[in-house]
């Protein structure tokens, strides 16, 4: 499994292999930044919490994500997902089956865009190990054999891996050909070694909200350093665990 350091400003992606960056750290930058391989985060999170929808439409995002193509190696942007939490759906009043529809509709309408050439992540949404399945079957033919695709309402579960996993292995039931990404994946997640088998990568800020709790510097990049090491050396563990039964 591959992990993706979540960061908040992007000038200290240099310090980083693999980085994570909201769309809405960008929107105000005018400069380029120095970065290696990195995935743009389309800020679905704050965008539903905050305001039970998208203020900006999917074709100023595709601009966003065509002005930042050529900077660094953006491996991929991730499509302006809904969220399916309880939370969530109280913050919109909507269904889950409805955060999926609008999670597909906001995908189509952001591939028909021009983004530059940028592979564009689709989400699965839903809650329950079966949401996941039904929106696989929405997304239908959308999803081509071993396309690389988020799996998405995950992050406020870190503390019960287990039903992360239960997720996993449905989806992966259906189509195990696909290669899944983890959003917001926290330390007791990545530290299980039948979730880091299932994912092909993962992003986290988990770092920052450890350093706030603990009194220290929630934006500094070394925190970010120190954390994301910790994370790289559980990972290449469960690896070797699981080559040992090979």
């Amino acid at each position: 499994m591959r992990f993706f350091t979540g960061l908040h400003q992007p000038s200290d992606d240099r310090h980083f292999a693999s980085a994570f960056i909201s769309v809405n750290r960008l929107r105000a930058r005018r400069n380029a930044f120095e970065v290696g391989d990195w995935i743009m985060d389309s800020g679905a999170f704050s965008e539903i919490a905050n305001h039970g929808c998208y203020r900006n439409d999917v074709d100023e995002y595709a601009a966003q994500i065509r002005r930042w193509a050529g900077n660094g190696r953006l491996l991929a942007a991730v499509s302006q997902d809904y969220m399916c939490e309880p939370f969530m759906l109280r913050r919109t009043g909507l269904s889950v089956e409805d955060h999926q529809r609008l999670t597909i509709d906001r995908y189509d309408r952001l591939i028909a865009q021009d983004v530059g050439g940028v592979y564009v992540m689709p989400v699965l949404q839903g809650y329950s190990p079966e949401d996941y399945v039904r929106h696989l079957e929405m997304y239908g033919d959308r999803l081509a054999s071993g396309q690389w695709v988020g799996v998405g309402s995950v992050c406020k579960r870190n503390g019960n891996p287990n039903q992360i996993a239960r997720v996993l292995f449905a989806i992966k039931e259906r189509r195990p050909d696909l290669r899944l990404h983890g959003f917001g994946v926290k330390t007791t997640a990545l530290s299980n070694q039948v979730i880091c088998s299932l994912l092909e990568t993962a992003d986290s800020m988990a770092w920052s909200f450890a350093a706030r709790r603990e009194g220290r510097n929630q934006n500094d990049w070394r925190e970010a350093e120190k954390w994301s090491a910790v994370i790289q050396n559980r990972v290449a563990a469960n690896r070797n665990q699981f080559q040992l039964f090979d």
